[in-house]
C-alpha cells in the first residue's frame, strides 16, 4: 500500500480519526535519520502482513500544529492512531522496533 502524504492540519486530524489503524512517520527536512528511515518505512507499507493498516508521512515543517498536537519531541516518530486515540508510538530511526509495533 502506497505512503500517502499528510499536507495540512486538516488531513491530519482526518486520518487520525479513521477507523481504520494508521501510523504516521513524523519527519523533518533536515533530519539525517529521517531520510535513512524513509526507505524502511515505505517497505512496512508493502508488506502482506500490514494490509490493515494505511501509512502517512507529516513533514513537520510543513504541518507544525499536528507535531505539537501529537506530543512529537524526537525524530523520526512513527505513531499509531486509531479513532482518534494514539495506541502506539515508536521514536527514532531504529528498524526493528518499527517493524514489531
Amino acid at each position: 500500500m502506497p505512503v500517502t502524504v499528510i499536507e495540512d492540519f486538516p488531513g491530519f486530524m482526518k486520518a487520525i480519526n479513521s477507523e481504520t489503524p494508521i501510523i504516521i512517520d513524523f519527519w523533518a527536512p533536515w533530519c539525517g535519520p529521517c531520510k535513512i528511515i524513509s526507505p524502511v518505512f515505505e517497505k512496512f507499507s508493502d508488506k502482506p502482513e500490514n494490509a490493515a493498516l494505511k501509512f502517512y508521512k507529516l513533514d513537520t515543517e510543513e504541518v507544525e500544529q499536528a507535531m505539537v498536537e501529537s506530543g512529537v519531541r524526537v525524530m523520526p516518530s512513527f505513531m499509531v492512531f486509531q479513532k482518534g486515540n494514539k495506541i502506539g508510538e515508536v521514536a527514532g530511526a531504529i528498524p526493528k522496533p518499527l517493524a514489531v509495533s
